[in-house]
């Protein structure tokens, strides 16, 4: 029989320091005026950040962040290239710490925010990504004309339990309706023509759904209704170079870690209409040994879909000059 040596324990105890992280960035919805502000005061890379999405947007994106309506700021087009900056300024105040991004194993991003993620890892270039961003809003609102379509978040219901109401909805309304984003284990949006939403979310209220209420959105997200903005955004990605992502990207459409530029491509033209898989995508991640994820950026609700995902896995939020500089890394 083996006997334990101090180089065993010495051993085991290195095996248990050792933090499998990995970052997550927000999507639409965590956007508010004055986000990012503070970082741009305290780091001259944070601030380039916002000076190179406005360069690359030919407007001043930084003015409507930091000073504008919220209600221009949640405009789709607006919204999701300022989050992504946001997060970028993020990282960039992070690195200025100190922080190595190749100390992360994994990043992911719901929905836009995987172009945040994107970005992170050299993928992409910043500008690229804000450019793409904008276009993607606009061609995401253009798709469906306003009031034809609209998105529910069901409550207290799992993913599949709520797909077949969709698919139920879907045939009796007609029309489409799909589960678009699998939160967490108990929230679940959905999307479509009105009339089908509407009518899966009264099948949900049957079903014993805890809430299921429409959202305050502009368009119809993540179902086939976008396949005109898929097209789209197939042309404006062809158009750019993508790279080897440095930290691999966890996918919202495959829900598992990728590299390969083309694949890269090819899953964000899927992701338009696809489902945003993020509940499986952080039970991916926890498979292969993720134990701390930080949340990037504004807000903190993926930390509370993590949590309700797996609470085992230690959260940290970032989205100030103020948290990083109290972080310990």
């Amino acid at each position: 029989m083996h006997a334990v040596t101090e180089a065993d324990i010495c051993k085991t105890k290195l095996e248990e320091s050792i933090v499998v992280r990995a970052l997550v960035c927000p999507g639409q919805g965590a956007q508010s005026i004055g986000m990012g502000k503070s970082l741009a005061e305290e780091y001259s890379t944070a601030k380039a950040v916002f000076e190179e999405v406005d360069e690359a947007l030919g407007e001043k994106l930084s003015n409507l962040i930091w000073e504008g309506d919220i209600a221009d700021l949640t405009l789709t087009q607006n919204a999701q290239p300022a989050l992504m900056a946001m997060s970028l300024a993020v990282l960039r105040g992070l690195e200025s710490e100190g922080f190595d991004l190749s100390s992360c194993s994994y990043l992911a991003g719901h929905s836009l925010g995987e172009y945040s993620a994107l970005a992170m890892s050299k993928a992409i270039s910043v500008s690229d990504a804000a450019r793409l961003l904008k276009a993607r809003g606009l061609a995401m609102q253009d798709a469906v004309p306003v009031g034809k379509g609209a998105m529910a978040a069901i409550l207290g219901l799992n993913f599949d339990t709520v797909q077949s109401l969709t698919n139920l909805a879907q045939a009796q309304a007609p029309g489409i309706c799909q589960a678009a984003n699998d939160n967490d284990p108990s929230q679940v949006v959905i999307s479509g023509e009105k009339s089908a939403v509407e009518l899966a979310i009264a099948f949900a209220k049957e079903e014993g759904a805890k809430r299921a209420i429409m959202l305050p959105v502009s368009a119809p997200f993540h179902c086939e209704l976008m396949a005109p903005a898929a097209e789209q955004m197939k042309i404006k990605l062809d158009s750019i170079k993508i790279d080897t992502p440095i930290v691999p990207i966890v996918s919202n459409v495959s829900a598992e870690a990728i590299s390969d530029p083309d694949t890269i491509k090819k899953l964000l033209v899927s992701q338009v209409t696809g489902s945003v898989r993020w509940r499986e995508s952080i039970l991916w991640m926890a498979a292969n040994d993720v134990d701390e994820i930080w949340e990037v950026g504004s807000g903190k609700a993926l930390s509370g879909m993590i949590r309700r995902i797996d609470k085992d896995i230690s959260l940290k939020n970032f989205s100030s000059a103020e948290d990083i500089k109290s972080a310990v890394f």
